[in-house]
C-alpha cells in the first residue's frame, strides 16, 4: 500500500479509470458480438462507433480498432458465418 499522500490519490484515481475502462470494453465486447450474431449495417456502425472510441481513448489501439472494424465489414459484404479473429 502506498505511503506517501500523492501516492494514494493516484491508486484512488486509478481504481475509479480501471473500472470505467472495464465498463467500456465489456460493452464494446458485447456490441461487437451482437454485431457477428445479427449482421445489418446498423448493429455493425454501432460496433464501428464504438471501436473508434475506445481507440481514441487508448482503450484498445487504434490498429486492432481497425481490424475488427475490417473483419466486420468483410462478413457484412459477403454474408458468411463469424470466424475468430
Amino acid at each position: 500500500m502506498p505511503v506517501i499522500k500523492s501516492a494514494k490519490k493516484k491508486l484512488r484515481k486509478d481504481k475509479k479509470k480501471t473500472l470505467h475502462n472495464q465498463k467500456i470494453r465489456t460493452n464494446l465486447k458485447n456490441l461487437i458480438k451482437k454485431a457477428k450474431k445479427n449482421l445489418v449495417e446498423k448493429t455493425v456502425k454501432e460496433a464501428a462507433t464504438a471501436l473508434d472510441k475506445a481507440a481514441k481513448n487508448h482503450i484498445i489501439h487504434k490498429n486492432k480498432a481497425s481490424r475488427i472494424k475490417s473483419a466486420l465489414s468483410k462478413l457484412l459484404s459477403s454474408d458468411k458465418k463469424p470466424s475468430n479473429f
